[in-house]
Protein backbone atom coordinates (compact mmCIF):
# COMPACT_ATOMS: atom_id res chain seq x y z
CA UNK A 1 0.00 0.00 0.00
CA UNK A 2 1.35 3.56 -0.92
CA UNK A 3 1.14 6.17 1.30
CA UNK A 4 -0.31 9.67 -0.01
CA UNK A 5 2.01 12.38 -0.31
CA UNK A 6 3.54 14.59 3.16
CA UNK A 7 2.01 17.35 0.98
CA UNK A 8 -1.74 15.57 0.90
CA UNK A 9 -0.88 14.30 4.89
CA UNK A 10 -0.08 17.59 5.82
CA UNK A 11 -3.56 18.92 4.08
CA UNK A 12 -5.20 16.64 6.11
CA UNK A 13 -3.85 17.89 9.48
CA UNK A 14 -4.08 21.09 8.51
CA UNK A 15 -7.65 20.59 7.81
CA UNK A 16 -8.00 19.41 11.43
CA UNK A 17 -5.71 22.21 13.12
CA UNK A 18 -8.27 24.36 11.62
CA UNK A 19 -11.14 22.56 12.48
CA UNK A 20 -9.77 22.46 16.43
CA UNK A 21 -8.84 26.27 15.95
CA UNK A 22 -12.69 26.68 15.34
CA UNK A 23 -13.68 25.17 18.50
CA UNK A 24 -11.02 26.90 20.37
CA UNK A 25 -13.15 30.11 19.27
CA UNK A 26 -16.40 28.82 19.92
CA UNK A 27 -15.64 27.80 23.77
CA UNK A 28 -14.12 30.96 24.19
CA UNK A 29 -16.96 32.31 22.74
CA UNK A 30 -19.24 30.06 24.55
CA UNK A 31 -16.83 30.87 27.92
CA UNK A 32 -17.73 34.45 27.46
CA UNK A 33 -21.35 34.34 27.04
CA UNK A 34 -21.57 31.77 29.68
CA UNK A 35 -24.33 33.09 32.38
CA UNK A 36 -22.92 33.38 36.36
CA UNK A 37 -25.42 30.53 37.01
CA UNK A 38 -23.49 28.38 34.52
CA UNK A 39 -20.21 27.30 36.53
CA UNK A 40 -20.16 24.00 35.64
CA UNK A 41 -20.49 25.08 32.05
CA UNK A 42 -17.70 27.35 32.37
CA UNK A 43 -14.97 24.47 33.50
CA UNK A 44 -16.44 22.08 30.69
CA UNK A 45 -15.96 25.09 28.25
CA UNK A 46 -12.38 25.91 29.87
CA UNK A 47 -11.42 21.97 29.32
CA UNK A 48 -12.68 21.82 25.84
CA UNK A 49 -10.36 24.67 25.03
CA UNK A 50 -7.28 23.01 26.71
CA UNK A 51 -7.97 19.73 25.13
CA UNK A 52 -8.01 21.33 21.69
CA UNK A 53 -4.99 23.36 22.54
CA UNK A 54 -3.79 20.13 23.12
CA UNK A 55 -4.53 18.21 20.20
CA UNK A 56 -3.85 21.18 18.02
CA UNK A 57 -0.21 21.23 18.97
CA UNK A 58 0.13 17.38 18.82
CA UNK A 59 -1.15 17.44 14.97
CA UNK A 60 1.04 20.47 14.18
CA UNK A 61 3.89 18.79 15.38
CA UNK A 62 3.77 16.03 12.72
CA UNK A 63 2.82 18.70 10.04
CA UNK A 64 6.18 20.91 11.35
CA UNK A 65 8.36 17.52 11.47
CA UNK A 66 7.82 17.07 7.79
CA UNK A 67 8.89 21.05 7.18
CA UNK A 68 5.42 21.88 6.35
CA UNK A 69 3.64 24.82 8.11
CA UNK A 70 1.22 24.86 10.84
CA UNK A 71 -2.49 26.02 10.10
CA UNK A 72 -2.88 29.11 12.40
CA UNK A 73 -6.08 30.72 11.33
CA UNK A 74 -9.93 29.11 11.10
CA UNK A 75 -11.55 26.98 8.77
CA UNK A 76 -12.47 29.06 5.64
CA UNK A 77 -12.27 26.76 2.66
CA UNK A 78 -14.79 24.14 2.15
CA UNK A 79 -13.15 20.91 2.79
CA UNK A 80 -14.25 21.80 7.39
CA UNK A 81 -17.02 21.62 8.57
CA UNK A 82 -17.75 25.36 9.78
CA UNK A 83 -20.18 24.88 12.05
CA UNK A 84 -18.75 26.21 14.90
CA UNK A 85 -18.63 29.78 13.12
CA UNK A 86 -22.30 29.34 13.25
CA UNK A 87 -22.31 28.54 17.11
CA UNK A 88 -20.31 31.39 18.04
CA UNK A 89 -22.47 33.81 16.55
CA UNK A 90 -26.08 32.46 17.69
CA UNK A 91 -24.60 32.01 21.70
CA UNK A 92 -25.96 35.25 23.06
CA UNK A 93 -29.08 35.49 24.82
CA UNK A 94 -29.68 31.34 24.79
CA UNK A 95 -31.07 29.14 27.39
CA UNK A 96 -28.88 26.28 28.73
CA UNK A 97 -30.22 23.63 26.66
CA UNK A 98 -30.29 26.07 23.26
CA UNK A 99 -26.25 26.58 24.17
CA UNK A 100 -25.79 22.87 24.95
CA UNK A 101 -27.18 22.14 21.44
CA UNK A 102 -25.26 24.47 19.85
CA UNK A 103 -22.16 22.88 21.47
CA UNK A 104 -23.11 19.40 20.66
CA UNK A 105 -23.79 20.60 16.94
CA UNK A 106 -20.28 21.99 16.65
CA UNK A 107 -18.73 18.71 18.09
CA UNK A 108 -20.66 16.41 15.62
CA UNK A 109 -18.49 18.76 12.92
CA UNK A 110 -15.61 18.06 14.79
CA UNK A 111 -16.31 13.94 14.48
CA UNK A 112 -17.05 14.65 10.86
CA UNK A 113 -13.89 16.32 9.93
CA UNK A 114 -12.17 13.55 11.59
CA UNK A 115 -13.90 10.96 10.19
CA UNK A 116 -13.13 12.30 6.99
CA UNK A 117 -9.69 12.95 7.39
CA UNK A 118 -9.52 8.72 8.81
CA UNK A 119 -11.42 8.15 5.20
CA UNK A 120 -8.15 9.53 3.03
CA UNK A 121 -7.17 5.60 2.53
CA UNK A 122 -3.47 5.61 2.61
CA UNK A 123 -2.13 8.06 5.48
CA UNK A 124 0.63 6.68 7.25
CA UNK A 125 -0.23 4.29 10.29
CA UNK A 126 1.02 6.31 12.86
CA UNK A 127 -1.12 9.36 11.51
CA UNK A 128 -4.16 7.34 11.43
CA UNK A 129 -3.63 6.14 14.63
CA UNK A 130 -2.89 9.26 16.37
CA UNK A 131 -6.26 10.93 14.24
CA UNK A 132 -8.26 8.15 15.89
CA UNK A 133 -6.96 8.62 19.40
CA UNK A 134 -8.05 12.55 18.65
CA UNK A 135 -11.44 11.49 17.19
CA UNK A 136 -12.24 9.21 20.39
CA UNK A 137 -11.32 11.58 22.71
CA UNK A 138 -12.93 14.03 21.09
CA UNK A 139 -16.17 11.72 21.08
CA UNK A 140 -15.88 11.75 24.59
CA UNK A 141 -16.49 15.42 24.79
CA UNK A 142 -19.41 15.15 22.45
CA UNK A 143 -20.58 12.89 25.14
CA UNK A 144 -20.37 14.67 27.88
CA UNK A 145 -21.82 17.69 26.29
CA UNK A 146 -24.85 15.18 24.91
CA UNK A 147 -26.04 14.15 28.30
CA UNK A 148 -25.78 17.48 29.81
CA UNK A 149 -27.91 19.00 27.06
CA UNK A 150 -30.16 15.65 27.69
CA UNK A 151 -30.41 17.06 31.35
CA UNK A 152 -30.62 20.33 30.55
CA UNK A 153 -34.54 21.22 30.62
CA UNK A 154 -35.78 22.83 27.02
Amino acid sequence: METITTAATNEVLNDLIAINNDRIEGYEKALKEAKPEDADLKALFTDMIAESHQLRNALGSEVQATGGTMENSTTTSGKVYRAWMDVKAIFTGHDRHTVLSNCEAGEDAAQRAYKDALDHENLPAYIRELLAQQKDELKRSHDKVKALRDQAKK
